[in-house]
């Protein structure tokens, strides 16, 4: 169990997400994510300098990515070190956990962990290969071919979800009455002006031409989901319950959490009334080509070094990817559809790797102070067929 490292209330962000070729297609990623965490900086007004060292998350290759984190720092005007982290759809978790731990250790004051990704217009890598026929180059499509096919099992991401939901038994009408649950939850998030999403999420300012720039406020490429319009779909794997409805899609977009002390962290916060302890966290490899079933025993790590049970939990958040991933956390653990993921997740407003949990994370901080406080869970599978989780504690003055 962690006892000093807090997150200052209000001290993170999201910007919205954009399904790929969208508005954010054509800007580095890099470049991106560090303009609008500093604007977003500069709105806050906090004196002296906000962070101490830089965890910079990112796993779709971007150009100048090998200066990463010190790179960003500099476009943030902080000339501050720091590292960058890559491990897929975990990485925003272990950003997180790693600033922690450093405040854990008193190696570092306030961390900023910022998470950037671009699945739009992604790198298409060389290898040279000077011993192959003809000396024939060996290519990568970093986004399409690594999301088709593991290299430690060959199979694509769609197919360890079918393997779940197959040994499950869980069905296609199953998969499309979660799906069409979870879009109502996001549209919660909508109502009244968007003033839930409007309580942690930035516009960001992304250059579309040359000489032209746009200001995206909102998600852009959501899909309505309907039972008619769900039923038109046919599986995206013969004889599997998943559809295009019923999963996520690509997306590109940023998020920051600030990682710091207790005593920093009442200096920082928008209302110091709120208190947001990191409290746990938990990993997990599950067996190879089932990687929705992963979140499950991560998360059961994370609740049992923070010393509660899923019933003591207030929040639960989960990045799905697929309806199996909820559909096994939920039978697993024993916790309705309906009880988790209130006001959005990754299934319907897209997946921008990095950024992805970290908005969970936000929104889940957001939806613990609106109830009160108490304990937010927020867990998801990675590439590999690993998952990871973590536990926060939120306490309220009311």
């Amino acid at each position: 169990m962690l006892t000093k490292a807090y997150i200052p209330y209000g001290g993170y962000y999201s910007s919205p997400f954009c399904k790929w070729q969208g508005s954010l297609a054509n800007e580095n990623a890099i470049e991106l994510g560090a303009r609008t965490a500093r604007q977003w900086l500069e709105r806050k007004g906090w004196e002296g300098a906000p962070f101490d060292y830089l965890y910079l998350g990112i796993t779709v290759g971007q150009q100048r990515v090998f200066y990463g984190s010190t790179w960003a720092a500099a476009m943030m005007g902080v000339r501050v070190p720091g590292m960058t982290v890559m491990q897929a759809c975990s990485t925003a978790t272990t950003c997180v956990f790693n600033a922690a731990m450093s405040i854990e250790q008193g190696l570092l004051l306030s961390p900023l962990c910022l998470l950037v990704d671009r699945c739009s217009n992604g790198p298409h890598t060389i290898w040279p290969n000077p011993l192959g026929p003809g000396g024939e180059v060996i290519s990568e499509n970093w986004n399409m071919d690594n999301m088709n096919g593991d290299p430690a099992t060959g199979h694509p991401m769609v197919v360890t979800a079918e393997n779940v939901a197959r040994e499950a038994g869980f069905t296609r009408e199953e998969a499309d009455e979660l799906a069409i649950l979870r879009y109502e939850q996001y549209v919660a998030a909508l109502k009244d002006d968007r003033a839930f999403q409007k309580r942690y999420m930035v516009p960001v300012e992304a250059r579309v031409g040359r000489k032209q720039m746009v200001r995206v406020e909102a998600d852009e490429g959501v899909t309505p989901c309907t039972a008619e319009g769900l039923q038109r779909l046919k599986p995206v794997v013969a004889e599997g319950i998943h559809t295009f409805g019923s999963q996520t899609h690509p997306a590109d977009g940023n998020a920051a959490l600030l990682v710091t002390t207790k005593e920093r962290a009442a200096e920082l916060s928008a209302d110091p009334s709120v208190s947001i302890r990191v409290v746990s966290y938990g990993f997990a490899r599950t067996r190879p080509a089932f990687m929705p079933a992963a979140p499950v025993p991560a998360a059961r790590m994370a609740l049992e070094r923070a010393g509660i049970g899923i019933k003591d939990v207030t929040v639960i958040k989960t990045h799905n990817p697929f309806a199996a991933n909820d559909l096994y956390f939920a039978k697993e653990l024993g916790v309705g559809w309906a009880e988790f993921n209130n006001f959005g997740s990754s299934m319907i407003f897209g997946h921008p790797q990095a950024p992805t949990v970290a908005r969970l994370l936000i929104e889940g901080i957001e939806e613990a102070v609106l109830r009160g406080g108490g304990h937010v869970l927020v867990a998801g599978c990675a590439a590999g067929d690993t998952g990871a989780a973590l536990v926060l504690k939120v306490d309220t003055a009311a």
